[in-house]
């Protein structure tokens, strides 16, 4: 069990990864393969979780992500979460759950001396329309260029180079560092050759983002300890049930992978 109330309070950085639009069928398939070799090397015995996301798209899911709700196990019960806002009196928190005094969990961290920084990917982060800020808006400071976008081919590859220059930078105090990784958003039928956004498609963008997402998390790890979050924000539909995108409750939309860990 991951003590998320030890871990904010002794300082610990935090790094939390979303694989935007990532389906748990793919995530499942591409590690039985041996086509994320990286992640395979980092997640705990059994793999990913399966989880239910709380939100049908970016925006949505990110959203409840930042004010403390991540992805809940298909199951009645439900293990302590990590973190929450402080509830009504009447409710008993498990000693083990960060409690913030705040309405969001990044004003939360940052009332325990957290730096807040976000890598975006998708335009929901880009600041190119007016509800591309809300997202960046949370942040104490937010990053997004063109090359950190789904159509990049090499997208992650610059994310992770500009994350790991940031946490360099701040390296002398606690950070939350937010990454969304665009690869595995349409489009991605380019990681194939194509046009078309498949289910296929998503599969070889999520083996690209691999070896970069390795990087990340065994460069940080290396000097300092970190907790670590990694999981889709949502899934996507490629003609499951005759349906496609995202926005809907559709289980190929709602069934997300997840890890959490902590390493040193």
């Amino acid at each position: 069990m991951i003590k998320a109330a030890e871990i904010v309070h002794s300082g610990t950085s935090i790094l939390f990864v979303t694989l935007d639009s990532l389906r748990w069928d793919v995530a499942q398939s591409a590690l039985a393969e041996g086509l994320t070799p990286g992640l395979a090397g980092l997640l705990p015995t059994g793999g990913w979780e399966r989880r239910h996301t709380p939100g049908s798209f970016t925006l949505p899911a990110h959203m409840a992500f930042f004010h403390g709700f991540l992805p809940k196990l298909p199951q009645p019960t439900q293990p302590p979460r990590l973190w929450e806002c402080r509830p009504p009196a009447f409710k008993t928190v498990p000693p083990e759950t960060f409690v913030f005094e705040a309405p969001s969990l990044l004003k939360g961290l940052r009332m325990h001396g957290y730096r807040t920084i976000c890598v975006g990917g998708v335009t929901y982060f880009s600041r190119q329309t007016p509800l591309g800020h809300v997202l960046p808006d949370l942040f104490d400071e937010d990053h997004w260029r063109t090359e950190f976008c789904s159509p990049e081919r090499d997208s992650a590859r610059h994310q992770v180079d500009h994350a790991l220059e940031l946490a360099e930078t701040h390296r002398s105090r606690p950070l939350l560092l937010f990454v969304n990784i665009s690869a595995t958003h349409v489009p991605h039928g380019h990681y194939l050759g194509d046009s078309t956004d498949t289910w296929q498609s998503q599969h070889a963008a999520l083996a690209y983002a691999d070896p970069h997402l390795s990087r990340l998390i065994t460069t940080l790890t290396s000097t300092q300890r970190w907790l670590i979050i990694v999981c889709a924000d949502h899934g996507d539909a490629f003609g499951d049930d005759g349906y496609h995108g995202r926005g809907i409750a559709h289980p190929s939309v709602m069934t997300v992978p997840f890890t959490a860990m902590v390493r040193s």
